[in-house]
């Protein structure tokens, strides 16, 4: 599978460098992948990162882009073009913005399939925090912006309600909920005998001026200077891209101070010795944007974290297990009090670092980066699938057309099936040779889209849920025929976009690759639910099963009839 990574790239550093980094670092070490990176213009003087095949095809509040980014891309003919974005990564001016936005439809229009994971959505954003003018004209080109936006074939959103804003106000567009992850390959166990000794470093990380600003722990690090003498600040990172200067005026009002320290931007290889020598990570925040990389970058390490009370770092300690504690937003008191309560409790800082430790050991980027592969190795089966069934839908009385539609079949399924079988069932295997992919419900209740090969005339197509009472349906976890004799393409029960195990005590096994018309995929409909993966869904007001057949056109073990 040939995957171009569209996004910001070191030595750039421009706003989403590292998640782009570290998704095309899991990228390059999967087997049958090739990967390039689209990625955006550097200084002539700059070097390109070893292992990585780069093409500079973009440069930030450029109106070129699309016309420079779409050649490349059609030079290269890649099987998948991934965005890695959010709405000014391509620009800080309106246009450019607009254009960059634009671009996962553009290049799906010249006929390549385009995923993007989307890091935040202009209803969410704070447009006042943000620096913005005019803002009922930034909301409705946001508005504007996130339906081209939705032609992409497929969208992943790292928080439940984006995915919720997005099916109420636009409703439509194949929208996947993924963990953000953590931005290492693996996490590390928290240091803790370099934590408060001799100093406790409250580190404060970002790109500051918009609504991360430091005047509010400025002032707060004043009281909580006197209660814990051994405290220090750190304070990472560079200017927002909207406020150039920023760090370097509050630099001016403070450098006196012994026991705070400015250190700039910070290499990837430096991190890891930031975080694991920091007691406890800050985030005074007035406002967010998205799920936070700063949290999941000190969740890697296992650091503690206090951070504004705002609905998006809740959602975020909800949905991931993270621990952090919260004071009231903007309040200078609230903020010393927190920090100075966590300072002062070891046992309180230890089990934060280890909590935050085992959430990052479930959210690990190479699992994510798995999960994103089998949805793209799947797509590509399902596109085919799709392509097949409309031959069904030719008039019967066309000649051959029965082995026309058998000959298509196996020609297509043979020339897309190039990923090892292991590594499609990686982490969805069973142990029976079941496949359990990732198809998103809609609604969240764990019924998927049900389809089904049939074997009589070699003929595939898609199965929609039977209406009527049968109870023989099937849940997401466990609940289909033991004996083996099919395997079956099953949504996740959250909802979220995120797979879940059948048998979760089942070893993964290397199973030989089923044929065609073995493979029987099978799912339910209730009620009035709208089932949806990346670019199929159905509807149904009951629940059923088809009757599938086996190689050799018999009925299939274990199936039942669903009239």
């Amino acid at each position: 599978m040939k995957i171009c990574l569209v996004t910001a790239f070191p030595p750039s550093r421009q706003a989403l460098n590292e998640y782009g980094f570290h998704i095309a670092r899991e990228l390059s070490q999967a087997e049958e992948l090739s990967l390039t990176i689209l990625g955006d213009d550097i200084a002539p003087d700059e070097k390109e990162l070893p292992g990585y095949s780069v093409i500079r095809c973009w440069s930030f509040n450029s109106l070129r882009n699309p016309v420079r980014l779409l050649r490349a891309v059609l030079q290269i003919r890649p099987d998948v073009v991934w965005f890695n974005l959010g709405f000014a990564s391509f620009g800080g001016k309106p246009l450019p913005a607009f254009f960059g936005v634009a671009l996962p439809a553009l290049v799906r229009a010249a006929g390549f399939y385009t995923h993007v994971t989307l890091h935040q959505l202009m209803e969410t954003v704070d447009l006042k925090d943000a620096g913005v003018r005019f803002r009922r004209v930034y909301n409705t080109a946001g508005y504007a912006a996130t339906q081209v936006l939705l032609f992409a074939n497929s969208i992943s959103v790292l928080m439940p309600a984006y995915r919720s804003i997005l099916r109420k106000k636009y409703g439509r567009g194949a929208v996947y909920v993924r963990n953000h992850g953590i931005l290492s390959g693996r996490p590390e166990y928290p240091a803790f005998e370099r934590r408060g000794n001799p100093e406790h470093r409250i580190l404060a990380f970002g790109k500051w001026g918009t609504y991360k600003r430091l005047e509010p722990m400025l002032d707060a690090f004043e009281i909580i200077a006197r209660r814990v003498p051994n405290a220090q600040l750190i304070i990472g990172g560079t200017d927002h891209p909207k406020t150039p200067g920023y760090l370097e005026s509050v630099k001016q009002k403070c450098w006196r101070h012994p026991r705070i320290k400015f250190i700039g931007y910070v290499p990837e290889e430096q991190i890891p010795e930031l975080f694991q020598s920091t007691t406890v990570t800050v985030m005074p925040y007035t406002s967010s944007a998205g799920s936070s990389g700063v949290a999941h970058l000190a969740c890697a390490y296992g650091v503690p974290m206090v951070a504004s009370d705002i609905s998006d770092f809740r959602e975020l300690a909800e949905e991931e297990g993270l621990a952090i504690d919260f004071f009231k937003t903007g309040d200078i008191q609230s903020l010393a009090k927190c920090l100075i309560a966590l300072l002062q409790n070891p046992e309180h800082q230890a089990e934060m670092a280890v909590q935050n430790f085992s959430a990052a050991l479930r959210i690990s980027m190479p699992e994510i980066i798995r999960q994103y592969l089998r949805t793209f190795h799947l797509q590509r089966h399902l596109s085919v699938l799709t392509s097949v069934s409309r031959l069904r839908r030719l008039p019967r009385w066309l000649p051959l057309r029965p082995r026309l539609a058998r000959l298509a079949s196996r020609r297509l399924i043979a020339s897309l099936a190039t990923a090892p079988i292991t590594q499609l069932l990686d982490g969805q295997s069973n142990g029976r040779g079941d496949i359990l992919t990732l198809g998103q419900p809609v609604n969240g209740n764990g019924k998927g889209l049900a389809w089904s090969v049939s074997a009589g005339d070699g003929l595939l197509g898609i199965t929609r849920p039977a209406a009527g009472d049968e109870s023989g349906s099937y849940e997401s976890q466990g609940e289909h025929p033991t004996d083996g004799s099919h395997s079956s393409f099953l949504a996740p029960s959250s909802g979220n976009g995120h797979s879940h195990h059948a048998e979760a005590g089942q070893p993964k096994s290397v199973v030989p690759r089923p044929s065609p018309s073995s493979i029987v995929h099978r799912g339910n409909g209730r009620g009035n639910g709208e089932f949806r993966t990346d670019s199929l869904s159905s509807r149904g007001n009951g629940t059923g099963l088809k009757r599938a057949t086996d190689t050799n056109g018999q009925p299939g073990a274990g199936e039942r009839d669903g009239a």
